[in-house]
């Protein structure tokens, strides 16, 4: 009963084409296995590469026949790649197959040409190379990896670009034929984006079409007023940005189509509010804060991005929007920087990268960090996953020791917790969400900012008024605790009308499949809870 309850309250905040496309995508599915049905996995199409400026490099994750993807290594000997790799987990495996290390620094012709026919070889036996997701991101990577190395430029191409050309333009149409309607949300954007580039290499209106329909309806859907992509990961709205101005790079350097005018002209006013949001998300260290689904050195940095727009010359400096609709706001003053989130579980219809995170709040004090989102360190199904995106695993309350938002399975939401705002001003924000009415309770959480200290009143309106307030504090500091404080190095946490205060050894994500030693600051409370952060005048 629990999971049909489950079931019943995600499925209803679906949009009608997510459940059109997934009953049609699985009839079909299923209609195919019955009949022998099978993609052909090469059609003749020659490819025209493209004129594109310099691009940011991938990281290294390839080297003398090993993979290092997501901090986890395989060594593959003479060849023998098994694109379907099992021992990492699917997300190894995706990885591996959307061929990043293609644009990693030092890739030579040779080496990176190898590598794809070798994936070719043994494409037959590879169905995580057929899903939609992995052909649009490895599509783009291809495509600059042969337009790059000057390749395919002959009128006559060599036989070995004419295979790789049509096995890749096969995989274009697998792609045109499984669009992720079924999702939507940046798979879908990422199919779009896959497509131009495929419609630009070969020439193909259909494919160049369709890219273009998706991109712009999903570009006006999906990114915000204050420039935020609405699944609101910092990792993933740097990935979408980084598309966003490959995107740019080609439609702007090539002419091959008589509308692509109108289209890159939508996608510069994206990427200018894109990289506002971006920037004013940024801490002056350069790095993001890792909320919902977000993870270091995955995504290119905001330094990075700032760069490849103005080498497009695209000035991010020319759209400074305030943040508003993405439901973060940031407080700076020269002590410490603070980011705080009053916003609603998004997108309604997929939310799968969020967190029952409600009324978060990262700290960085004197540039260094002190209240750290726990970040991600997998996507696998179970236990660990579950707990990173638990409300406990956040700086907030949860009450009974439950989630705010009903967050279940690797990608699903039930109920959700809806935030009504009272109070927004320049150093003051109240706000009351109800994730636990189920409980009877209201949680409502108020923040006061000066130049050298943040009050926060959390009070618990309704049946249930015990709570526990939730701290982590980065792998950085040292905390010492007190009879009412927690004292680091630059600040002290005090906290009043406590029922118990408990300093946590504990270990926090620091990447995919890898973790650190922290402290975690439990609270508990009844009724309301009054913590005063002070930070040192040193």
């Amino acid at each position: 009963m629990n999971k049909l309850h489950l079931i019943l309250h995600t499925v209803k905040h679906l949009q009608p084409i997510q459940i059109l496309y997934q009953l049609w995508y699985r009839l079909r599915r299923m209609w195919r296995k019955a009949t022998g049905f099978k993609y052909p996995l090469s059609i003749e199409k020659q490819g025209i590469p493209a004129r594109l400026q310099p691009w940011f490099e991938k990281p290294v994750s390839f080297s003398d026949g090993s993979f290092t993807l997501l901090n986890l290594s395989k060594k593959y000997v003479a060849g023998n790649i098994n694109w379907n790799e099992p021992d990492h987990g699917k997300l190894w495996a995706y990885n591996l197959n959307y061929m990043d290390y293609l644009l990693q620094p030092g890739m030579d012709k040779q080496t990176g040409l190898q590598l794809i026919e070798n994936f070719i070889q043994y494409l037959p036996q590879n169905p995580t190379a057929l899903e939609p997701y992995p052909i649009a991101l490895r599509g783009i990577n291809w495509i600059k990896f042969l337009s790059s190395n000057v390749i395919a430029r002959e009128a006559k191409q060599p036989a070995e670009i004419q295979h790789i050309n049509s096995s890749l333009y096969s995989q274009y149409l697998i792609l045109f034929d499984n669009i992720e309607y079924h999702l939507l949300a940046n798979h879908l954007l990422e199919d779009g984006f896959s497509l131009l580039f495929g419609g630009f290499y070969f020439l193909d209106q259909k494919l160049y079409n369709k890219g273009k329909e998706i991109v712009e309806k999903e570009l006006k859907e999906q990114i915000l007023d204050d420039g935020a992509h609405f699944e609101l990961s910092p990792m993933y709205h740097q990935i979408i940005l980084d598309r966003l101005l490959d995107c740019i790079n080609l439609v702007k350097n090539n002419q091959r189509f008589n509308n692509q005018q109108q289209l890159l002209e939508l996608m510069k006013e994206k990427t200018q509010k894109m990289l506002s949001w971006l920037n004013n998300m940024t801490f002056s260290t350069g790095e993001i804060p890792l909320l919902n689904d977000s993870a270091p050195c995955i995504a290119p940095t905001t330094q990075q991005l700032n760069k490849y727009a103005l080498s497009l010359k695209l000035q991010p400096a020319t759209c400074n929007l305030q943040l508003g609709a993405s439901g973060y706001r940031k407080f700076s003053t020269p002590s410490y920087e603070c980011i705080i989130d009053i916003g609603q579980i998004g997108p309604s219809y997929q939310p799968g990268h969020a967190h029952a995170d409600t009324f978060n709040l990262i700290l960085n004090v004197k540039n260094e960090p002190v209240i750290v989102d726990t970040g991600i360190s997998t996507y696998d199904s179970g236990e660990t996953r579950l707990k990173e995106r638990e409300t406990a695993a956040h700086n907030t309350v949860t009450v009974q020791d439950k989630n705010s938002s009903e967050v279940w399975s690797s990608f699903r939401v039930a109920r959700r917790a809806k935030v009504n705002v009272l109070k927004n001003d320049k150093n003051n924000i109240i706000a009351q969400h109800d994730g636990y009415k189920k409980l009877g309770t209201v949680h409502q959480r108020e923040w006061h900012f000066t130049d050298n200290a943040i009050e926060i009143i959390d009070t618990l309106i309704g049946k249930e008024q015990e709570g526990k307030s939730h701290i982590w504090i980065s792998s950085q500091q040292k905390p010492i605790k007190g009879d009412n404080y927690i004292e680091i190095q630059d600040a002290v946490f005090k906290f009043e009308n406590v029922l118990n205060i408990k300093l946590i050894p504990t270990k926090i994500p620091v990447g995919y499949n890898q973790f650190s030693k922290n402290f975690k600051i439990e609270i508990s409370f009844k009724n309301k809870l009054h913590t005063y952060i002070n930070i040192f005048n040193l």
